[in-house]
């Protein structure tokens, strides 16, 4: 599995991943394309190539504002889930936002999203705050949660 930047190419693959994923922000692709041009904007791609034809099964996006950054969207194909994709594109974006010197990562989840709970406590988010009735379709609460980040700059170096 290849965790790369998002190219322009990758647009109709990661709508088309999104689609697949209920409990993902159902973006247009224009706030993609935004979201990828904008400072602080990261969009990674999961990638995995089958018989010599590369496969995007995964994305991950992220904005970055100052030191603290918010994780909007994550959706891995169902076909390709329990196999560590989710999490590679969690830990290679919070490594990167890391390096441009992110001290707090933000995500909002739904509260009966239990795996993608799950994900985000084993890698260390906690919860901040609850926003009661945020999503709709069905109407349910968003768990915020947060994580503290050691900017790579302060990290001692060996």
């Amino acid at each position: 599995m290849l965790i790369r930047a998002f190219l322009d190419d990758d647009l109709p693959s990661v709508h088309a991943v999104q689609l697949q994923c209920p409990h993902a922000a159902q973006w247009r692709e224009d706030d993609y394309v935004r979201l990828a041009g904008i400072p602080g904007g990261m969009i990674l791609i999961a990638q995995v190539t089958t018989a010599g034809t590369p496969e995007v099964v995964g994305f991950a996006a992220f904005h970055r504002v100052s030191d603290e950054a918010e994780l909007h969207n994550l959706a891995v194909n169902p076909a390709h889930r329990r196999r560590g994709v989710a999490r590679a594109l969690l830990q290679e974006g919070i490594r990167k936002l890391q390096e441009a010197g992110t001290r707090r990562v933000f995500l909002e989840v739904r509260a009966s999203n239990l795996p993608a709970v799950g994900l985000y406590a084993s890698a260390g988010f906690t919860l901040h705050a609850t926003r009661r009735g945020y999503y709709q379709n069905p109407v349910e609460d968003a768990m915020v949660m947060a994580l503290d980040v050691i900017p790579a700059s302060r990290i001692p170096s060996r």
